[in-house]
């Protein structure tokens, strides 16, 4: 019997690293899972994990671009906070508390699908790159980075994404399409790599969460009506 989405996933994360040597000077790695709060992290990923992806099912995967502080840099799960983990998946987390405005969106999106339930059994929600970056901002202020953001970064990223993606492809993922989140660079990067390794037969993009609250919000139902007809063919 293969092994299930939930060891898969949880293996894969744990085993997770890039090496800050490999990267630009002041490009540091976020790692929620070998970070300050990886015992945190990994106790929220199990329950989670467990709840949603105990089965060998094959998945439609979506991709964000990297995780961010407050989002999966927080909780270990992809565009999820503590508000929406305790609202829409029954998971109170009383340790601390997390807004992510793309979590926001994404769990509108799946309250729209028929909810957390029925959405993770048809969807699994990742990165192009898995682990996210921070980078010296002012003295003492670090700010989140894309792997994209500069092209050193990016070309010193590319075989760790690679890998990485071709790993979560034998979790059971469908590979008639991916959704990328992000309809420019990371859309455009993805497209790039896919050409070269032919793992899908399409990518779908979508606009990114953050972008539709930070700057089309009053446009809501536009981008989640787009989403629900998109991931639905």
């Amino acid at each position: 019997m293969s092994k299930t989405w939930k060891a898969n996933i949880l293996n894969f994360n744990s085993n997770l690293e890039l090496l800050e040597g490999e990267l630009p000077k002041g490009v540091h790695v976020l790692n929620p899972f070998k970070g300050e709060f990886k015992e945190r992290i990994n106790i929220i990923s199990e329950q989670f994990y467990s709840k949603y992806y105990n089965d060998s099912s094959e998945r439609k995967l979506i991709l964000g671009i990297n995780p961010g502080r407050l989002g999966a840099g927080s909780t270990g799960i992809p565009f999820s906070d503590t508000k929406r983990l305790a609202k829409y998946c029954d998971m109170t987390i009383d340790e601390f508390s997390s807004h992510e405005p793309s979590s926001e969106f994404v769990y509108l999106l799946i309250e729209s699908l028929g909810g957390a339930e029925k959405f993770y059994k048809d969807f699994y929600i990742g990165s192009v790159c898995p682990l996210g970056f921070a980078i010296d901002s002012t003295p003492g202020k670090i700010v989140n980075y894309n792997y994209y953001d500069s092209k050193p970064l990016e070309k010193a990223v590319t075989p760790f994404i690679i890998q990485s993606i071709e790993k979560q492809l034998d979790f059971g993922v469908n590979r008639k399409k991916v959704f990328c989140l992000g309809t420019g660079k990371n859309t455009k990067f993805l497209m790039e790599l896919n050409n070269q390794k032919k793992w899908f037969e399409e990518v779908v993009p979508l606009e990114h969460p953050r972008y539709v609250m930070q700057y089309k919000r009053k446009q809501l139902e536009l981008y989640l009506n787009k989403f629900i007809l998109l991931l639905n063919l």
